[in-house]
């Protein structure tokens, strides 16, 4: 049943006796009024603290599947996480130091995505340059050199088509390459969620080793570029994201 406003009782009253308001009055001087330098920001109105690196982290319609935990791991290892929309913008944020691509269907807009030649070229000369990059499934086709015939990044000597076939399952994964996620060796348990393939499935220095559903190689270790259809959860092993923020450090 709804109350009145005046009869809703005040949960932040409170009782507690204290001096009065005059005493307060006299007790204590008044605070100095803050300064915005005080606050920690300029004049200008920007932190005065130093700038953290920027990790650039894929978005949009084309890349809608990401776990949030990947982007908070990033921020507490001491980046700034910037999203970007390949499908919208031409150009990678300013000062990016590292690329994340995430799941989704670039798929259903590989014309639109083939179609914005400038970030394409962006997101290649990056890795090019040495940057790190991990893409993952969605990421890893928009890598590719392209995607049912139309151009992709090129950043991988690979072609990824739709198939009639859907790939799905939880697997046990182990680095057998070091990378800029994982040192070889690393396990990590993660899932497969696609209908496309990429021929050839694996490079010559691979990401991943699997033994379900069969025994097999998967992914590429390119540079500093990890790329594989392997969907992994940071936080089941919380190293990954301090390896890429400091390998984005330099």
């Amino acid at each position: 049943m709804a109350t009145s406003a005046a009869s809703r009782p005040n949960l932040y009253a409170t009782t507690v006796p204290g001096p009065s308001s005059a005493s307060l009055s006299t007790s204590a001087p008044d605070p100095a009024p803050q300064t915005p330098e005080g606050l920690g920001f300029t004049r200008e109105g920007l932190k005065s603290a130093p700038e953290r690196l920027r990790i650039a982290v894929a978005s949009g319609a084309a890349f809608t599947f990401s776990y949030a935990e990947h982007s908070e791991l990033l921020a507490a290892a001491g980046a700034t996480v910037v999203p970007f929309d390949p499908l919208r913008d031409e150009a990678l944020p300013d000062g990016t130091r590292g690329v994340v691509i995430g799941g989704g269907f670039p798929e259903v807009y590989a014309p639109e995505l083939s179609a914005n030649e400038p970030l394409r070229k962006a997101v290649a000369e990056l890795a090019r340059s040495g940057a790190p990059v991990a893409a993952e499934c969605a990421g890893l086709l928009y890598l590719a050199r392209s995607l049912d015939g139309l151009p992709m990044c090129g950043v991988l000597d690979a072609e990824a088509r739709m198939s009639e076939r859907l790939t799905l399952g939880y697997r046990d994964a182990v680095a057998v390459s070091d990378s800029v996620l994982t040192a070889t060796g690393t396990r990590m348990r993660g899932h497969e969620f696609h209908r496309t393939v990429l021929e050839p499935g694996a490079g010559d220095t691979p990401a991943w080793g699997m033994h379900q559903p069969e025994r097999r190689v998967e992914g590429f270790v390119r540079q500093d570029v990890h790329a594989s259809y392997l969907h992994t959860h940071w936080a089941s092993a919380p190293g990954t994201a301090r390896r890429f923020v400091e390998r984005c450090e330099g």
